[in-house]
């Protein structure tokens, strides 16, 4: 009898999981992906704010395959999937399968504002990283010679959309960076000259904490000098300017946008299936979708609803549903069923800066340095590989006792060009 062929399109968290769990398990597996990496996501602000160097959070997928038997890996963009065929089209050919797990992942919400999606930097890959990088020294190397004084605070100030975990990690490391490291480079230029602003259109940040985690990280915020805008919108940009949607205008060069995702382009491949909110697949009970029980969707392209609400974009959410789509095809392919899926909350965590983060995690509470330790340790848990662990956690160790980021390198002046 002939192995069944399972293909996992996307290699974030939950194509990976679902890969590993389906691996040495009497199926022939074929994994897609436009990158022939696994993308550590959580981390990528860190290469953004010189921390971390690109290469340590992210991993080789032919690094797997060649430890996994009857897998394979190919390097390829997806064009299209026949359903009713039982095919992917990608630039590469045809991928023929007998099951399909969709785990493409998400891209940048920026909600049909044209002027924005223009003008703001993002983080979903890695070039973006090392894109927005550039662009942060690049600013101080101009304001250092900038005679001007308000075109040089232009320069120096950085607006930060999207008060959740990305955004409050992403402002705390560079202003972190700023106070302890490009105040050293750029003796020209005093700390107090650099502003960071951080908009968030709702009452609080981290709106997934507790309320006094949320009031905890933004008077944190606060006193490390960055500037928190509640209740507050950003409607347009230009290559100068950031616009407010009460009429203000912040003169900035750098905006940075963490305000929403939507589901990733291949979800519109996609014909004749129900959508839910910002273009998720809507899936059944088992994650798989209407009509077609051999095609699984999961991670952010999956709307699957709990307790009447779908379950968010985030990293916990992909790995559990990736874990339980490969128990489903392996319990399938022997005549047996499993209890529809359900999700299962450890908690959530973000780190402000420095010994200090907050946590929230079955019923208990942290903040500070223990929440801080707990982010650091689980961190270097999920990464893939030895060596990425071990270069993370010596970055780490590095910048704790030295207040200092190796990685402040430009490596082109010029942005590259952002496929949306």
């Amino acid at each position: 009898m002939s192995k069944k062929r399972v293909v996992v399109a996307g290699m974030g968290f939950g194509g990976l999981r679902a890969a590993k769990a389906l691996a040495e398990n009497a199926v022939e597996l074929t994994m897609v992906d436009r990158n022939n990496y696994h993308l550590f996501q959580p981390l990528l602000y860190q290469v953004a704010t010189a921390g971390l160097e690109q290469e340590a959070i992210a991993y080789p997928l032919r690094g797997l395959t060649r430890r996994w038997r009857d897998a394979s890996f190919l390097l390829a963009e997806i064009s299209g999937i026949d359903l009713t065929g039982k095919c992917v089209l990608t630039d590469a050919g045809m991928v023929p399968y007998d099951y399909l797990v969709i785990a493409a992942g998400s891209r940048t919400n920026f909600f049909g504002m044209e002027s924005i999606a223009a003008h703001a930097f993002d983080l979903k890959r890695l070039d973006q990283a090392e894109d927005l990088r550039n662009h942060i020294l690049l600013m101080f190397e101009r304001a250092s010679r900038e005679p001007d004084p308000e075109r040089r605070s232009a320069l120096l100030t950085f607006v930060i959309v999207g008060g959740g975990p990305t955004g409050v990690e992403f402002a705390g490391a560079l202003r972190e960076l700023i106070v302890y490291v490009l105040s050293q480079d750029y003796p020209a230029i005093s700390v107090t000259e650099s502003r960071i602003i951080l908009v968030e259109a709702a009452g609080s940040l981290l709106g997934a904490m507790p309320l006094d985690l949320r009031r905890y990280a933004c008077q944190k915020l606060l006193s490390m000098g960055v500037e928190v805008l509640l209740e507050n919108r950003v409607v347009g940009a230009t290559a100068e300017t950031v616009e407010m949607d009460g009429g203000a205008v912040i003169a900035s060069h750098t905006l940075f946008w963490s305000a929403g995702v939507s589901a990733a382009e291949v979800a519109e491949y996609l014909q004749g299936v129900e959508r839910g909110a910002a273009g998720r697949i809507v899936v059944q009970p088992d994650l798989s979708i209407k009509g077609h029980p051999e095609v699984f969707v999961v991670g952010d392209m999956a709307c699957f609803l709990e307790e009447g609400a779908p379950l968010p974009m985030i990293a916990p959410v992909a790995t559990q549903q990736g874990a339980y789509v490969a128990r489903a095809i392996l319990a399938r392919e022997q005549g047996r069923s499993l209890p529809p899926f359900h999700y299962y909350d450890k908690g959530s965590m973000a780190t402000i800066g420095r010994s200090c983060a907050v946590a929230a995690a079955a019923g208990f509470k942290f903040r500070g340095y223990i929440a801080w330790l707990a982010w650091l340790l689980l961190h270097l848990y999920y990464l893939i590989g030895f060596r990425n662990r071990l270069v993370v956690m010596m970055n780490w160790t590095y910048a704790y006792w030295f207040h200092e980021r190796q990685v402040r390198l430009i490596t082109a002046k010029k942005r590259r060009a952002v496929s949306l």
